[in-house]
C-alpha cells in the first residue's frame, strides 16, 4: 500500500479571508484527508480567533470533492454521544461519505474546564472514553438506542438514515496506553499517534524510532490478543510532536527520509500540519506543497 498523505488545518483564520483557501488547495494538492483540531481553543491559540471543528468541515465539504474530511481529534472532554452522532451524521450526508472521526481521550488543556467542570484525572478520561467509543459506534449504526451507563445516557437516540459509509463512518482512535489501543483494536479503522510525548523536550529523533516501534508492537499484540488481523488497522502519525519537531518540513529530502523511516514501522498515513507563520507549526509554504505534490510517490 503506497503511504497516504494528509494534512491538518487548524481552524484559526475566519472562512472569507484564508480559511476556505487553505482547504480548496489541500484538495488541489493531493492530500489524501484533510483534518481539523476538535478544541474549543487551543494552547498558544487561545486569545485569538479558533472556529468550530464540526461547521468547518461542513463548510470545506462544500467546496471540495475528493478531500476526506475529519477531526484529529474529538473527545468527550467537551462532546456527548448522542449529540455527536447527529452532527457526524449530518456531515458524512453532506460530505457523501467522506468523513473520518479521529477521536480520544483528550487532555487537560482548555476543553477540560470550559464547561465549568474540574479537570478529569487520567483515569477517569479513560474510563470515559472507554464507555463513548462503543455507544458513538451504536449511535452510528443502528436506528434507534436506548443505553444507561456510568457516564452517558441515550433515551431512544434516533440516527435515521445512518451515515452514508456502511456501517458507519470510520474511527481513528488515537492512544499510546493498552485501554486506548484496545478500543482502536475493537472500534477503530485506524489508530493514530504523535509518539511519545515525554521525549518532545529532550529525547532524540531515534528515541523517538524506538519509543513508537514500541507502540506498533504493543498494538500488535492487543489485535492479536482481540481477534483483530493487524493488517485490517490502518496505522496514523500525527506530526509535530515529536523531537524532529519542523525539521521534516525542513526540505523535500528531509520529509522522505523522516516518513520512511516510520513506512518501516508499518505507518500507512502521515499527517503534516498545514503551515502558520509564528507558530511551532511554521514552515515555507512552498516546501510544503513540493512535499504534498513530490513525496508520496517517493514513498510507494
Amino acid at each position: 500500500m503506497s503511504l497516504r498523505l494528509s494534512t491538518v488545518i487548524l481552524p484559526y483564520r475566519r472562512w472569507h479571508e484564508g480559511g476556505r483557501a487553505a482547504w480548496t488547495r489541500a484538495e488541489q494538492l493531493g492530500f489524501h484527508t484533510g483534518y481539523t483540531y476538535d478544541h474549543l481553543s487551543w494552547r498558544t491559540f487561545r486569545d485569538g480567533p479558533w472556529f468550530g471543528a464540526v461547521p468547518t468541515l461542513t463548510a470545506a465539504a462544500s467546496v471540495t470533492d475528493r478531500l476526506r474530511l475529519g477531526t484529529l481529534v474529538t473527545s468527550p472532554n467537551f462532546r456527548h454521544p448522542v449529540t455527536l452522532a447527529k452532527e457526524l451524521i449530518s456531515l458524512d450526508d453532506i460530505s457523501r461519505g467522506r468523513v473520518t472521526l479521529g477521536i480520544g481521550a483528550g487532555g487537560s488543556g482548555f476543553d477540560a474546564t470550559a464547561l465549568g467542570q474540574e479537570p478529569w484525572t487520567p483515569r477517569e478520561r479513560a474510563d470515559r472514553l472507554a464507555e463513548f467509543v462503543p455507544l458513538l459506534d451504536r449511535l452510528l449504526s443502528e436506528d434507534a438506542v436506548s443505553y444507561e451507563g456510568d457516564f452517558y445516557s441515550a433515551h431512544e437516540a434516533r440516527n435515521i438514515p445512518g451515515c452514508v459509509q456502511r456501517p458507519r463512518l470510520p474511527f481513528a482512535v488515537a492512544a499510546t496506553g493498552p485501554r486506548g489501543m484496545r478500543l482502536a483494536a475493537r472500534f477503530g479503522q485506524a489508530w493514530v499517534t504523535t509518539g511519545d510525548p515525554k521525549l518532545y523536550e529532550n529525547g532524540t529523533p531515534e528515541q523517538s524510532i524506538q519509543a513508537i516501534r514500541g507502540q506498533a508492537e504493543r498494538l500488535d499484540d492487543i489485535c492479536a490478543e482481540v481477534g483483530r488481523d493487524m493488517t485490517d488497522l490502518d496505522r496514523v502519525l500525527l506530526t509535530g510532536f515529536t523531537p524532529d519537531r519542523g525539521g521534516p518540513l525542513q526540505s523535500l529530502n528531509a520529509f522522505v527520509d523522516f516518513a520512511g523511516r516510520h513506512v518501516e514501522l508499518g505507518f500507512t498515513e502521515i499527517v503534516i500540519h498545514w503551515p502558520i507563520p509564528d507558530s511551532q507549526f511554521a514552515a515555507d509554504q512552498k516546501v510544503f506543497e513540493q512535499i504534498a505534490m513530490e513525496a508520496p510517490a517517493q514513498l510507494r
